[in-house]
């Protein structure tokens, strides 16, 4: 289980990643990849393509992510959730809080 970030060549989006597993194991990892970054009007793309397994603890880590990214003015899209994270982001109603693609 692991979180890694990268800003994008031209520096207008920041990508967070996350393998396997998304619950409260990776609570301080998430924070830590994203806490630092203050541009303002960036794009943040939290790629969860990779993700197999999510828990009630990681949708309250995006929307920790969600404040963060609203107080610089920037954007959240979630990118290709697995079949099995999509079903949960949609009954989280998540789609009605931020872009999933």
């Amino acid at each position: 289980m692991t979180v890694s970030s990268k800003f994008s060549a031209d520096a207008k989006q920041f990508v967070i990643a996350i393998d396997q597993r998304f619950d409260f194991s990776l609570h301080q990892q998430f924070r830590e990849a994203y806490n630092s970054v203050t541009n303002q009007g960036l794009k943040y793309i939290l790629d969860l393509s990779q993700t197999e397994y999510m828990d009630s603890s990681a949708l309250g880590m995006i929307l920790l992510l969600k404040d963060h990214v609203q107080l610089y003015s920037g954007s959240l899209t979630i990118s290709k959730p697995s079949e099995t994270v999509n079903k949960i982001l949609k009954i989280a109603q998540f789609q009605r809080l931020m872009t999933i693609e």
